[in-house]
């Protein structure tokens, strides 16, 4: 584990829970930053703790990498050779010229970037209903208030306020675009528009908005750190119906008919189906569907790149 932060220690749990639902002998090493004692809980599952690559063995089955996001592209490197497999926390990058294809990638490995959404009850709805629904076009927005998302941090400090860490709405709220082309496939083009406009105490953009163009329709997608009313829904215009997917509440609303949905999900358990999907792939039992390359393409779309 390189990366015991709030997302790491999530992957870290989960990771024991799977491994003793299927019998798997698992034994879990840290490299940290330093050396401030982990909390309980943390440090009694981690059996060796590490502060440099080069004192790294170079035997792991798995290296998952959760640091900040501009630490990506540096820990990559410096590890590719001492694990067969890794797990890459989104977005892949803070930025998109890295030239991560000269890398020594092993032909034989598994690099799986994190896209726990497409996981959700709500987008596993909608993936159904498009095989079978024409949507003329789509209005998606994801918007939440920064200092709530940790009430006990100061979230002038954390990675989202910080550009220099990959902090602002862009690569942050990358979910949104991860399961948008999930959905609809790449788009012709994207024309965005982004940067710092409220009163929150921060150097990252707080705000972007994208308009994409696909052969058959528009997509709209907003993005906020502001909205003191938290949203994360997608809207799809149909021929009879506008079908609303709210992640936040678990459920899929047809404002026409007035049809609700219902699509309950335990707290959590989208990364843990995540995570036991990255493992089959390990053990050869599905295929990587968002890989490094992909997850370079969808953080090209989210940096407003691709016109």
């Amino acid at each position: 584990m390189i990366g015991l932060g709030s997302i790491g220690t999530r992957h870290l749990k989960n990771l024991f829970a799977i491994s003793k639902e299927r019998c798997i002998s698992l034994q879990v090493d840290a490299l940290r930053s330093n050396k401030t004692p982990l909390p309980n809980g943390v440090g009694d599952l981690i059996s060796s703790e590490y502060f440099s690559y080069d004192d790294l063995p170079d035997d792991y089955d798995i290296v998952f990498i959760t640091n900040p996001t501009s630490k990506h592209y540096e820990t990559i490197s410096q590890t590719l050779s001492k694990a067969k497999h890794m797990f890459i926390e989104k977005p892949v990058f803070d930025k998109i010229d890295y030239d991560y294809e000269s890398l020594q990638w092993e032909p034989e490995g598994v690099y799986y970037v994190a896209c726990p959404l497409r996981y959700h009850t709500v987008i596993k709805y909608i993936k159904e209903f498009l095989k079978d629904n024409q949507v003329y076009s789509v209005r998606c927005i994801c918007s939440s208030y920064l200092p709530d998302w940790r009430p006990d941090t100061d979230y002038r400090l954390s990675y989202s306020a910080l550009a220099k860490l990959g902090g602002g709405v862009r690569g942050d709220l990358i979910h949104e675009w991860d399961y948008l082309q999930y959905l609809f496939g790449k788009p012709l083009e994207v024309n965005c528009q982004y940067g710092k406009f409220s009163h929150l105490e921060i150097d990252s953009e707080d705000s972007a908005i994208y308009i994409a163009k696909y052969p058959d329709k528009l997509v709209s997608l907003s993005l906020d750190y502001f909205g003191r009313f938290s949203r994360r829904e997608i809207e799809l215009f149909t021929k009879d119906d506008v079908i609303v997917g709210d992640l936040i509440n678990d459920q899929v609303r047809f404002l026409k008919s007035g049809e609700i949905i219902k699509l309950p999900q335990e707290n959590g358990a989208l990364y843990m189906e995540e995570l036991k999907y990255f493992l089959d792939m390990i053990s050869n039992k599905g295929d990587n569907h968002n890989n490094v390359k992909t997850a370079v393409e969808t953080l090209k779309l989210a940096m407003g790149s691709e016109k």
